[in-house]
């Protein structure tokens, strides 16, 4: 029995000893045993509902919680904005640190490390640009093998 048929038998044995009840007491005890049974009967209809909205809501909780961890495009105009001038603000003390340290070949290692990272930032959030492609991208393209 599943736990929808089992309910079924439950309120079916209700029914039998709500009639055998009324047959026992006679007519005058009719209406009250008939409210006392639709009142179970609306109490297993409350419930069924209630685990049905419990579980909608769940549902709609877990899906808006999955939306909000997927990952947000970070190739924004603040963010590029932001990260050169970050850039830029560190590029003058660290070409004045390898300058002054290793003079030429000392200030060329800083920009190319300065280079390097906005490089891989670059890379990071357009992945297409250096030939990158994401996953799934360009399957059933005529030019692949």
């Amino acid at each position: 029995m599943t736990g929808m048929d089992a309910r079924d038998a439950d309120l079916k044995k209700e029914l039998d000893a709500t009639l055998r009840t009324r047959r026992e007491l006679g007519e005058e005890y009719e209406s009250a045993l008939v409210d006392s049974f639709l009142e179970k009967v609306d109490q297993r209809i409350d419930g069924a509902v209630e685990r049905r909205v419990r579980r909608q809501l769940a549902e709609q909780q877990m899906t808006a919680a999955r939306d909000s961890r997927s990952p947000r495009p970070t190739d924004t105009f603040g963010e590029r904005f932001g990260f050169g001038i970050v850039s830029l603000v560190l590029a003058i003390p660290l070409s004045a640190i390898g300058g002054g340290v290793a003079n030429l070949p000392g200030m060329l290692v800083a920009w190319a490390g300065i280079v390097g990272v906005n490089v891989v930032q670059v890379a990071r959030t357009n992945p297409d640009l250096f030939g990158h492609r994401r996953r799934g991208a360009g399957r059933g393209d005529a030019w692949e093998d």
